[in-house]
Order: C-alpha cells, then sequence, then structure tokens
C-alpha cells in the first residue's frame, strides 16, 4: 500500500465522520420538537392544557378512591413562597373538589408569576379535569402580596382502575420581565 491510498482512504473516512457529525447535530436540534410531539400523541410527562373545562355531571365512583397529591416548586430564579394548603387528598372518581394554593411575592417590587402545572402518571392527564386554576393567568403581586388560589377539579370516572395515586404538580415561574399575555 502506497501513501496515495493511505491517504486516500483517511480522506474517506473524514468524509464519514464529519457527514456522522453533521448528523448527530441535526438529530439534537430535532430532538426537542420530536420530544413534544410524541408528549402530545401518547400523553407522557404529564403535560396538561392552560384553560379549563366545562364542568361536566359525572357519575361519582363512591366505591372508588384515588389519591391526589400536591407538589410545588419554584423556579430558581422566582423569590416567592408557594404552597399548597393539602399535601394529599382521597377523592372519588366524578365528584368535584377544591384545593387552595398559598403564594406570597418575596420580594420589594411588582411581580409577575406563572405556575406551569403537570401531572404523573403521564397518562392520567387526560382525566384529570381541572374547571378553575390559578395556572390558567399570569398572577401579578404587589410587593409583600400573598394571595390564596384555588384549584378546583375531579377525575374523570373513565380513569383506568391501576391509578391509585396521581401527583398534581406545580412548578412557579418569574416573568416579569418577560412579555406578557393580555
Amino acid at each position: 500500500m502506497n501513501n496515495n491510498d493511505v491517504d486516500i482512504k483517511n480522506a474517506k473516512l473524514v468524509r464519514k465522520l464529519v457527514i456522522v457529525v453533521v448528523l448527530m447535530f441535526g438529530f439534537g436540534f430535532a430532538l426537542v420538537p420530536l420530544y413534544d410531539v410524541l408528549c402530545d400523541i401518547t400523553g407522557l410527562n404529564g403535560k396538561v392544557g392552560t384553560t379549563g373545562v366545562e364542568e361536566v355531571a359525572y357519575p361519582i365512583d363512591k366505591n372508588r378512591e384515588v389519591t391526589v397529591e400536591f407538589m410545588t416548586s419554584l423556579n430558581e430564579n422566582t423569590s416567592m413562597i408557594f404552597r399548597s394548603e393539602l399535601t394529599k387528598l382521597k377523592v372519588h372518581p366524578g365528584q368535584y373538589y377544591k384545593v387552595n394554593f398559598y403564594a406570597e411575592n418575596t420580594t420589594e417590587s411588582d411581580m409577575v408569576a406563572q405556575a406551569i402545572p403537570s401531572i404523573s402518571p403521564g397518562l392520567a392527564a387526560e382525566f384529570f379535569k381541572k374547571t378553575e386554576c390559578f395556572c390558567f393567568t399570569e398572577q401579578i403581586f404587589k410587593p409583600r402580596e400573598g394571595k390564596r388560589m384555588p384549584v378546583r377539579f375531579a377525575l374523570d370516572p373513565e380513569l383506568p382502575a391501576d391509578y391509585k395515586t396521581i401527583t398534581l404538580a406545580y412548578t412557579f415561574f418569574d416573568k416579569t420581565n418577560k412579555p406578557h399575555k393580555n
């Protein structure tokens, strides 16, 4: 094998490696939209709607109890106190319940904040029906202002029987310096 053959083989290898790098880079950019589509199709990741549903008179299943857990968190740049008044609640599918959350601006400035909900397990999200929620709109807080905010919900009685515990989690984000929805 002469030097010319080695140079040709090296050039082919370099071209193949460049193509692989370009494909990997493109795949990395495509992952986020692909993940969002997958979540929308399968209900994974517990993404829930940001608008309320109309209240429906479901049949109440008094023979079944599901534990709903409530979790709260703050984005790392959000200067607030945020908690649920309950950590968990046993509910009957079909019956409506109201749970209050408390949030307080701990700064000396006005704050605009938005709570983003998620439900776990993700496939249960389609059965969690909220008619009222502070997460549907941005919340405006005056300096040091605290608010009691309700969530009214029911579990659709069609919720599969193997769901015994559902977690409703909210993360509050400070959107004060971001464009606001009117």
